[in-house]
């Protein structure tokens, strides 16, 4: 696929799009079950809000022993949303792609708008719960 047809496709209007291949759907999929992980929206979050960060930065904000966290992100390195580089004995991530944060964006004004939703907060209270502690919500 040329270039320009690739940028062409990627600023048309989900309403102009074709309707999914099942290849598409299948790949669409799979990127929305690798950010559909509680610690890794963590680490993206965190990663976003940082610019960049390295394993043991990432595992003391999140509360994670480092080779958790590690696991957690070779999985979004290999989809290719993450980038890392090595300082010294550190390795540093942050992201790459540019739709992930909109993503995080969109779902995070989703829960919001649904806002006392029972079957979401129920969710959201059993996903988010770390050590008996909810979701915080403003």
């Amino acid at each position: 696929m040329s270039s320009s047809k690739t940028n062409r496709s990627r600023i048309l209007s989900l309403k102009d799009r074709k309707l999914l291949s099942p290849i598409q759907a299948g790949g669409l999929a799979a990127v929305f079950k690798v950010l559909a992980n509680d610690t890794r929206l963590r680490l993206l979050h965190a990663l976003i809000r940082s610019d960049e960060l390295c394993v043991s930065e990432l595992s003391a904000e999140l509360g994670m022993k480092p080779q958790a966290v590690s696991n957690q992100l070779q999985r979004l390195l290999d989809l290719g949303i993450l980038s890392c580089r090595r300082e010294g004995n550190n390795v540093f991530y942050r992201v790459i792609d540019i739709c992930v944060s909109g993503l995080i964006e969109q779902g995070w004004c989703l829960t919001e708008a649904a806002g006392t939703h029972p079957s979401l907060t129920d969710r959201a209270n059993q996903c988010c719960s770390i050590e008996g502690e909810g979701c915080e919500t403003q």
